[in-house]
């Protein structure tokens, strides 16, 4: 797919989406001069909210579809690497707030609202931020967006209260699927929040992944390989953060074959717990494996199991060589190794999901650019009826 030319991916119906995953790398080294170049008023902001409060900052990340996920993604990390100090992490998707505010929102407790946002004109994005500002007696937030027209940049102007941390100009995505906007959202959020390690280890972090974003694009036979199987049915597993990346990873296949192929996603100690019953003889199953060594041990117990039980054709993990690792098939980065964080070895995983559900697409005989041909599933959704709140 990367070496088509344009003219070639035009007519499959996929120039767009398959351009914007491709240039992810290239977006992951931006997002990180703009996050130097930020930094100051980036560490002003949050030491002028934590200087304000007694105890940590309930830290809420909040978004729908993929901007949740992001939030997802990132928790269990930051559990880890975050300043537990002054704040207290959780990932809310905007959904459940609105449909159900005061379940979520804690009015006496000081909290930082973490917009996630392609276009940021979700309804329930935008009904989130009121919703908040209506209920949360001291609300601080920042906003990280890829659109400055979007309605969320916009509210925030002129708001001391409110951050705005605009994404690289072409991670406002323009296909139907979020990519770049997705990764860069998350590497953004990862480089402001992670306290435990120095902003030297962040750059050399951002060039590992960024060489394993590319090795991606150069193994696309590889993955072609695998999307050629017969099959009706993909489930990606992962443990701690790499969990909440399943989510998003199934969310591709999904979206981009308009639901022709079958997805599930859980956690690599979660699945065997019924979730299992969903493998056949058409099923991929791909793990995401953990840099942690501890944890590592759990997702390769899992691909051993399913792998003897002879009965998914494609059993694979996905990750980087280790001291440990899965005796069947697996797609190893040659570039990474296994002291890269778990929350930075997410952004190669995710191109890869992306890569196969896109080649996935164009296989079923679907348009990877504009994948919902009903037109009831929109870039931007459409249909939401926002309540007055009592």
């Amino acid at each position: 797919m990367f070496t088509k030319s344009d003219a070639e991916l035009n007519q499959l119906g996929a120039v767009i989406t398959t351009r914007e995953i491709q240039q992810q790398p290239e977006l992951w080294q931006e997002a990180w001069q703009n996050y130097q170049a930020k930094q100051t008023q980036i560490a002003a902001f949050l030491t002028a909210m934590t200087a304000q409060v007694q105890g940590p900052v309930r830290v809420v990340f909040v978004g729908a579809g993929s901007s949740a996920y992001v939030g997802d993604t990132l928790v269990p990390y930051l559990q880890l690497n975050g300043d537990r100090q002054h704040f207290r992490f959780e990932a809310i998707d905007t959904t459940k707030i609105v449909s159900t505010p005061y379940a979520y929102l804690e009015p006496d407790t000081p909290t930082l609202l973490v917009s996630f946002a392609r276009s940021g004109n979700s309804p329930e994005s935008v009904a989130t931020v009121d919703l908040a500002e209506k209920l949360v007696h001291n609300l601080w937030q920042l906003t990280i967006t890829c659109a400055p027209e979007g309605q969320l940049a916009q509210h925030a102007q002129d708001d001391a209260h409110n951050l705005v941390l605009l994404q690289p100009a072409r991670s406002n995505d323009k296909g139907f699927a979020m990519t770049g906007s997705f990764s860069c959202m998350l590497l953004t959020s990862l480089l402001v929040f992670d306290a435990n390690h120095r902003d030297t280890q962040k750059a050399d972090y951002v060039k590992a992944i960024s060489e394993m974003g590319k090795e991606v694009l150069a193994r696309e036979d590889e993955v072609q390989a695998i999307v050629d199987t017969d099959f009706d049915r993909i489930i990606y597993l992962g443990s701690g953060g790499l969990t909440g990346l399943t989510r998003e990873a199934q969310l591709k296949i999904l979206e981009l074959t308009a639901g022709q192929k079958a997805t599930m996603f859980d956690s690599s100690m979660g699945f065997r717990h019924g979730p299992k019953s969903f493998i056949n003889q058409k099923a991929l199953v791909f793990d995401f494996l953990s840099n942690d060594a501890y944890t590592r041990q759990y997702d390769v117990d899992i691909l051993d199991e399913v792998k003897g039980d002879d009965i998914a054709p494609v059993v694979c993990g996905i990750g980087v060589a280790s001291q440990q690792n899965f005796a069947g098939q697996n797609f190893l980065f040659k570039k990474g190794n296994d002291q890269l964080p778990d929350g930075y070895l997410a952004f190669p995983d995710i191109m890869f999901a992306q890569t196969l559900a896109l080649m996935t697409s164009v296989k079923v005989g679907n348009t990877p650019d504009t994948p919902s041909a009903t037109g009831t599933v929109n870039r931007v959704v459409k249909g939401v009826t926002i309540h007055s709140l009592a």
